[in-house]
């Protein structure tokens, strides 16, 4: 059966946090070692800007926005969390929960979204540059994992469309944003977000 992206609700919760605490336990998703409750979690995360990934009515993954910074000059940027359940991985459900979360991102008026990956966590790193964002730097031995081992994170960010006007106008920078674009059209049509294209009739 066909994944299905859907807004979060609060009724999801006891699958969510069952697959967050996969993420613990893997040792490579988070530093936290701890779950929080539904009232925590709900109170640090963006009301608008949270997608679970749903299968046969079992959720197989989810993604949120969380702000990065109460000042007013940093609103327009958040930072991101995805998981997909473990029995679930390598089926495009987080690329499509990613896209999903960075449209409606854009929707909602944040200009930046970043993200902050154990440079042990491979996959996530390929799945957020298949999704548009880039590397912008590293912290070396930033914090203890669960086991007491130092762990470097990797620093990624991912810029809205029409910041390629004011940015980088060469022609790399514009082959780029095309591939990116296509890319990301591709999914949200199998997400239902844009019309299938007709092919012309030869």
């Amino acid at each position: 059966m066909d994944i299905v992206i859907r807004k979060m609700e609060a009724d999801d919760w006891s699958s969510v946090i069952e697959i967050y605490i996969q993420g613990v336990q893997s040792n490579k998703a988070t530093f936290n070692t701890a779950c929080p409750s539904w009232p925590e979690w709900d109170a640090g995360h963006i009301q608008s800007c949270r997608y679970v990934a749903e299968e046969n009515g079992d959720i197989v993954g989810w993604a949120a926005l969380a702000p990065i910074n109460a000042r007013e000059c940093f609103k327009g940027v958040a930072e991101d969390s995805i998981y997909v359940a473990e029995n679930c991985c390598g089926r495009r459900i987080g690329e499509k929960l990613l896209t999903a979360l960075l449209a409606d991102s854009e929707k909602e008026g944040f200009w930046t979204v970043q993200a902050q990956i154990f440079q042990t966590n491979s996959a996530s790193i390929a799945l957020h540059k298949k999704c548009g964002f880039r590397e912008i730097g590293y912290r070396e031995r930033i914090a203890k994992d669960r086991a007491g081992n130092w762990q470097n994170t990797v620093l990624m960010e991912h810029r809205i469309t029409s910041d390629l006007n004011v940015g980088c106008d060469c022609e790399s920078a514009r082959a780029y944003e095309r591939e990116r674009e296509a890319h990301e059209n591709e999914i949200r049509r199998e997400l239902g977000f844009l019309p299938e294209i007709k092919k012309r009739e030869e």
